[in-house]
C-alpha cells in the first residue's frame, strides 16, 4: 500500500488564504464596478446608481467614446510606442549590462551610479531639457520623440538590473564557450541572452506596462490629436467634462483593458521569469 501524506492547513495558511482572497476582491471590485457602468444606460445609472445590476447590455457609451477620441488611432500609437520601447529598452539593457556586468569595463561603479541616479529622477526635472532637445532636433509631436525618450528611461532600469544579475553568471560556462572559440558577441547570443531570457520576459512585460501607463512625458510631447497615446486621450477629454458617467465607465475600461489583455498573454512568461529568480 502506498502512504499518502496528507498536509493540515495550519491556522497561519488559512489566514494568508483569506487576506489573498480578500486583498484580491479590493483589487477586482473597481474594474467589475467600471466595466458593469459601462454597459450600464444613463437612465439606468441615474435611477439606481453605479452599484446596480445592468437590465441589458447598452453599447452606445462604448460607441460614442470610440468615435469621440478616434480611439483605434490613439490605441495604435500606445501599442507602436510600448512596444518599440520595450523591445528597444530590453536589447540596450542586454549590451550594457553584458559590458558591465560580464565585461568588467572601467569605472563600472560610477557607471552604476549614473544609472541608479537616473532611475530615481522625476520626470518634471527632464521635461523643460528634453522639450528643448526636441525642438532643435525637429522631433517635437514625433512618436519618436516619445519612443527615444522612453527607450532611454527603460534602459537606465534595465541595465542597472541586469548588471547585477549578469554579474553573478556562471564563469565556467563563457570560458567553455571561450575555449570552444566563441567571441564575445557569440557568447552574448548564444549563451548569455538563452539562460537569462527568463528575466528579459520579465523585463519586457514591465517595460510595456510601464510605457503604457505614463501620462505626463506623452501630454508634453505629443499635443496633435493623431499622436496622442490612450490615458493622454483620457486625460483631455474626461478634463473637458463632456462626458456623462457611463461614458466615462466605458473610457476607463477601454483605457485599461488592452494593458489587461497584455498581462494576460504573457502572464506565463512573467511567472516563469519570477520562478526562475527565486530559485537563483
Amino acid at each position: 500500500m502506498s502512504s499518502v501524506t496528507v498536509r493540515r492547513r495550519t491556522p497561519g495558511s488559512y489566514a494568508v488564504l483569506v487576506s489573498l482572497i480578500v486583498l484580491a476582491v479590493v483589487m477586482l471590485l473597481p474594474f467589475a464596478i467600471i466595466a458593469l457602468n459601462a454597459v450600464k444606460s444613463p437612465a439606468e445609472y441615474s435611477s439606481h446608481g453605479p452599484l446596480s445590476l445592468p437590465k441589458g447590455l447598452y453599447l452606445q457609451g462604448l460607441k460614442d467614446f470610440w468615435e469621440r477620441v478616434d480611439f483605434s488611432t490613439k490605441l495604435a500609437n500606445s501599442v507602436l510606442i510600448s512596444g518599440s520601447v520595450a523591445v528597444l529598452a530590453v536589447i540596450l539593457s542586454v549590451l550594457n549590462a553584458y559590458a558591465l556586468g560580464i565585461g568588467r569595463v572601467r569605472g563600472r561603479v560610477s557607471i552604476m551610479v549614473i544609472f541608479l541616479l537616473a532611475n530615481t529622477m522625476p520626470q518634471e526635472v527632464l521635461v523643460y531639457p528634453l522639450y528643448f532637445i526636441s525642438k532643435k532636433a525637429g522631433l517635437y509631436d514625433t512618436r519618436l520623440s516619445v519612443i527615444i525618450i522612453f527607450t532611454a528611461i527603460q534602459t537606465a532600469f534595465g541595465t542597472y538590473l541586469l548588471s547585477s544579475v549578469l554579474s553573478a553568471f556562471p564563469r565556467e560556462i563563457l570560458e567553455a564557450a571561450r575555449m570552444d572559440g566563441a567571441g564575445r558577441l557569440r557568447i552574448l547570443w548564444w549563451v548569455v541572452v538563452p539562460i537569462s531570457r527568463p528575466t528579459l520576459g520579465v523585463l519586457f512585460v514591465f517595460f510595456f506596462i510601464w510605457t503604457w501607463n505614463e501620462f505626463f512625458l506623452p501630454l508634453v510631447f505629443l499635443i496633435s490629436n493623431e499622436n496622442q497615446t490612450v490615458p493622454v486621450a483620457l486625460g483631455v477629454l474626461q478634463g473637458q467634462k463632456m462626458m456623462d458617467a457611463t461614458t466615462t465607465s466605458a473610457s476607463a475600461l477601454l483605457g485599461i483593458l488592452p494593458a489587461i489583455v497584455f498581462f494576460l498573454i504573457f502572464q506565463r512568461t512573467l511567472t516563469r521569469g519570477i520562478t526562475v529568480g527565486s530559485a537563483r
